[in-house]
């Protein structure tokens, strides 16, 4: 992969020879090889770019909008009024608060409020993505979303919560502050494409090196022996590569090492060896969306790959109704002074912001997902640093025996997406986001006393209460609630060809012991988190 992009990046023309055949399959390269070469402007770029990245708001407040609540609203598993409390207290009051950690709910922070900023996220998401966007809603989406980070707790813990904040604002200075129209006459400003070239970049190096540095698996190139297998969320076609030979595994290897530690240095160089890099980081992004439910990280990181793709290879594939608007405003386009001078300013705000993450890339002790900054401007990225080898999942289970004993029956939990039942098919979800089956996957590698949260789902669960209960698929007590609740863990492996189900496992042991909602203990241990009535 590597010396067929060095040697489509070789500015030297081919030479057709005197065969009618090699005439016509050299002149068919040629011809491909000038399209490519050939630069073009923007406009379809930036109409690509600002469509998925309303896309991607809108998976992204649409999961606050359901999950917010349960997750970290009054009656929430980590609720968010005594997280701002900390704050305030850490920062010496409520303004100094605020000012390190920027979002709206320190003015509001009831259940109302939570639904209320998700919800209008997703309105302002859809306009977005229905082809309506300027600097304005994309302000107002940004700081919306930050104050949903920022008060998320574990549960917005994710590489791509920063990624998307990054993301969003610089497309805050891609289109005009007011006209919202697809094709605006205000031309697309070339900074802020070099700018997302430079975010995947690092989005692509991070991954990258973190890996080389990171697992072992990933110099010896085994780690996606393993990875379909033990991912977060594994889905139908999770299994079905999981099956395939070593060496497909060891040749996907060494793919994702030729994409993240040597393409990122073409996307600056010529048109054709930027737009070849472009294509092949795209096409791997895709490859990771269609092997498993990795939310919507990987729908993102297309964002800034889209910016490697000038016009000159969108006005091929897009709808000529879109390549006619986009050539008759550019005919006529309008520039401003004021929006040059902000774009100027953003490059030099960026490169400022930078020094932290390029010191981060080129360390040794090279940290994943960091932000440097309070408003999440320039960070650094990576993933699946290490892979685990085998795959332990926390199974919940309930009676309604008042007394345990060695004939009580336990009925399972069934989580909305992560592994439960052996015979039951995985999902497929991307590029919506599940938090709780996410962290839960953290969890299982951990001890109870790394997420406390785990134990407080435990008494939610004992209690019937309707807001856990709607981040989980099926309740199998209906509307009498359990007496008792454990947890276990289980070791789960993808079944072969041949076995029935998608799942075998066998017990690891016990991570929670048989809990009753009115233990003196759990009540005890609550109430020292601040989740005690």
């Amino acid at each position: 992969m590597v010396a067929v992009t060095l040697a489509l990046c070789h500015d030297g023309a081919m030479t057709e020879t005197d065969s009618p055949g090699n005439q016509g399959t050299l002149g068919a390269v040629n011809k491909l090889l000038s399209i490519l070469r050939n630069p073009g402007p923007h406009w379809l770029t930036r109409f690509m770019i600002l469509r998925l990245l309303g896309l991607v708001y809108t998976v992204a407040f649409l999961s606050a909008a359901f999950q917010l609540v349960p997750l970290v609203g009054e009656d929430g598993l980590t609720p968010v009024g005594a997280h701002l409390e900390r704050l305030i207290l850490h920062f010496n009051g409520r303004w100094s608060a605020f000012f390190n950690v920027p979002t709206v709910f320190f003015l509001a922070h009831s259940d109302a409020a939570l639904e209320f900023v998700s919800w209008v996220g997703v309105a302002g998401s859809l306009a977005v993505l229905g082809g309506y966007a300027n600097g304005l809603i994309l302000l107002v989406l940004w700081f919306l979303y930050m104050s949903i980070n920022h008060v998320g707790q574990g549960w917005y813990s994710f590489g791509w919560e920063i990624q998307i904040l990054e993301t969003g604002f610089l497309a805050i200075f891609l289109c005009p502050f007011l006209d919202g129209r697809p094709f605006s006459q205000r031309p697309p400003p070339v900074v802020v494409i070099w700018l997302y070239r430079w975010l995947i970049c690092r989005i692509m190096l991070g991954a990258g090196l973190i890996k080389i540095r990171g697992d072992e698996c990933w110099r010896d190139l085994t780690c996606l022996v393993y990875h379909y297998e033990t991912q977060p969320i594994p889905h139908p076609l999770s299994w079905l590569i999981h099956q395939a030979p070593v060496w497909f595994h060891q040749a996907g290897v060494l793919f994702n090492h030729g994409v993240e530690l040597v393409l990122p240095f073409f996307v600056f160089g010529p048109t054709l060896c930027r737009r070849v890099a472009g294509l092949l980081m795209l096409a791997f992004q895709v490859s990771l969306i269609l092997s498993g439910n990795l939310a919507f990280l990987n729908w993102l990181t297309l964002v800034p790959i889209l910016a490697c793709l000038d016009d000159g290879v969108w006005a091929r594939v897009r709808p000529r109704r879109w390549v006619a608007a986009m050539e008759t405003v550019s005919l006529r386009p309008k520039s401003s002074r004021t929006h040059q001078v902000l774009c100027l300013g953003l490059l030099g705000l960026v490169a400022v912001l930078s020094v932290g993450p390029v010191q981060n890339l080129l360390s040794r002790g090279q940290a994943m997902n960091t932000s440097f900054d309070r408003l999440h401007l320039v960070n650094t990225y990576g993933a699946f640093g290490s892979v685990g080898q085998e795959r332990p999942e926390l199974v919940f289970s309930g009676t309604t025996d008042e007394v345990i004993t060695a004939d009580t029956v336990w009925r399972e939990y069934d989580f909305k997406c992560k592994p439960d039942k052996p015979g039951e098919a995985p999902c497929f979800i991307t590029p919506y986001h599940l938090r709780l089956d996410w962290l839960l996957w953290f969890a299982a590698m951990r001890s109870p006393d790394h997420y406390p949260w785990v134990v407080h789902l435990v008494y939610k669960l004992l209690e019937n209460n309707p807001g856990a209960l709607s981040l989980i698929k099926e309740n199998p007590f209906g509307g009498e609630p359990p007496r008792w609740v454990r947890v276990e863990r289980y070791r789960y492996r993808f079944t072969t060809f041949g076995e029935a189900g998608w799942w075998n496992r066998e017990k690891m042991g016990r991570y929670l012991p048989p809990l009753r909602k009115d233990s003196p203990a759990l009540l005890r241990y609550l109430r020292e988190r601040g989740w005690g009535k």
